[in-house]
């Protein structure tokens, strides 16, 4: 014998109507939880403000005796007076200074003895080389004209011999080297025009203060007229090795 089915008491007979439920229940869920908004809570602090009474300072009036301003100056007017011109001015009239041809000129022969000829004295240089008479050099004095060129070199490097000094910068900061120095006897006997070239500028100042206290000579002559004769010397700063 075989059991009978109720159909009251079946269970898949809704479960199609029960799974579309949930499934529309769930999608509300889900849509609920996405749609969801969080806001941040803001804090704030209530503080009580206290607000005191300024205090009002009294300042004193000062009185202070102002002088008064001085009284603006007196206003002066000028009375002005109206004269009538009854001086007549006469008028000046300048004549004209360019010669025309009408104007006659006068013919004026100029002789040669009436030209004053002044005669000027020509600055002239002679290198040592070739000067005719050369300076003479104190101590020179009556030696014959060729052995004078020999005695006044002789002289000038006695000189600066006896009066050489090293600097003593040049001394501690090492400075050697040779100064050319050139200079100029004048046609009254002084040295003059002294100029020099080194290796520092400390050497060159002592070869020009040798050379400057060089003694007043007897001018070189060319031609029978005293001239400035040029003259060069190497003067050489060397440091002995210790």
């Amino acid at each position: 014998m075989k059991a009978k089915k109720n159909p009251e008491l079946e269970i898949g007979r809704n479960s199609s109507l029960y799974f579309a439920i949930g499934l529309n229940v769930m999608l509300f869920l889900s849509w609920q939880a996405l749609e969801y908004k969080t806001y941040d809570k803001d804090l704030s602090a209530i503080d009580v403000l206290q607000i005191d009474e300024e205090l009002e300072e009294e300042i004193p009036v000062l009185n202070i005796n102002t002088p008064p301003p001085p009284p603006p100056p007196p206003v002066v007017q000028e009375a002005i007076t109206i004269v009538e011109d009854v001086e007549e001015v006469e008028e000046t009239i300048i004549e004209s200074t360019e010669a025309n041809q009408s104007d006659a000129v006068e013919e004026r022969i100029v002789e040669v003895s009436d030209v004053d000829v002044e005669e000027v004295e020509e600055d002239v240089e002679v290198p040592f080389a070739a000067i005719e008479y050369v300076p003479v050099f104190p101590g020179c004095e009556g030696l014959p004209q060729n052995k004078m060129k020999d005695c006044f070199q002789k002289k000038v490097q006695e000189h600066v011999k006896k009066n050489f000094k090293y600097p003593q910068t040049a001394l501690e900061m090492g400075i050697q080297g040779r100064v050319s120095v050139v200079f100029v006897i004048d046609s009254k006997g002084n040295t003059t025009n002294v100029r020099s070239r080194g290796p520092d500028r400390i050497l060159e100042k002592e070869a020009e203060r040798i050379i400057g206290a060089l003694p007043k000579m007897t001018p070189g002559k060319q031609r029978g007229k005293s001239v400035k004769v040029s003259y060069a010397v190497p003067i050489f700063f060397k440091l002995q090795e210790g």
